[in-house]
């Protein structure tokens, strides 16, 4: 009898078998890591939230992202900062100025906390500007050491009243200088935090009271849905 024959007989397998079989079995190992791989990516990505669902957590979506007209700034460097230096990264906006004694320090407190909740990865693309109402008595120096006490990654900016106050409207956030008693004065301004998508547009805003978790929720929805 020969060896072919008796390994048939006894239901026995060749070289050449034993190797087809093991190279079906790693196939299906490495089509099953693969589907495997490809279902945990997809958990770790953000759910795309509804814009009711981001109304309900405390962020409102523009229909349409607004494109902002030219503008020239300072930035907290002493240098000019243009419309175009607003390309390429996501950027939240707050308007305040360094002598507010409440609402500013607790809002950029907020967003060093919801920065720092942030993956390295969402936080290399994602700015925090915060944008002086206040031109007379906030410098740029002034500017730089009042973000940077909150996150040394944050920024600041100035500029002239007039560009200021251009730059506020297109992004529907008021502010008034309200004299006081003592001969000083104070600014009122509004409390939302604006969100820039990476062309420089307009595209959303945070309203108050701002929610570091929420935020986070809120901010990477929309980082998903956005198509760049």
């Amino acid at each position: 009898m020969s060896n072919s024959i008796a390994v048939e007989e006894y239901g026995g397998a060749t070289p050449e078998q034993r190797r087809g079989i093991w190279m079906t079995v790693a196939v299906l190992l490495l089509f099953m890591v693969m589907v495997l791989a490809g279902f945990l990516h997809k958990m770790s990505q953000p759910r795309v939230l509804t814009d009711s669902e981001l109304r309900a957590n405390g962020a409102v979506k523009l229909e349409r992202p607004r494109i902002l007209d030219d503008f020239q700034l300072v930035a907290d460097s002493g240098e000019p900062f243009y419309t175009q230096d607003l390309n390429g990264r996501w950027t939240l906006i707050f308007f305040g100025f360094t002598h507010c004694p409440d609402i500013c320090p607790t809002t950029l407190a907020t967003l060093n906390h919801f920065y720092q909740l942030l993956d390295d990865k969402t936080r290399a693309d994602t700015d925090i500007l915060l944008v002086s109402v206040d031109p007379k008595r906030d410098s740029p120096e002034q500017l730089r050491d009042y973000v940077r006490y909150f996150n040394a990654e944050f920024r600041g900016v100035t500029g002239e009243f007039l560009q200021l106050k251009r730059f506020a409207n297109q992004l529907n956030v008021p502010f008034n200088k309200v004299p006081l008693e003592n001969g000083t004065y104070t600014v009122d301004h509004g409390s939302q935090v604006v969100l820039l998508n990476p062309r420089g547009h307009y595209h959303a805003f945070f309203k108050a009271p701002l929610d570091p978790a929420k935020m986070k929720l809120t901010y990477r929805s929309m980082r998903a849905a956005f198509k760049g």
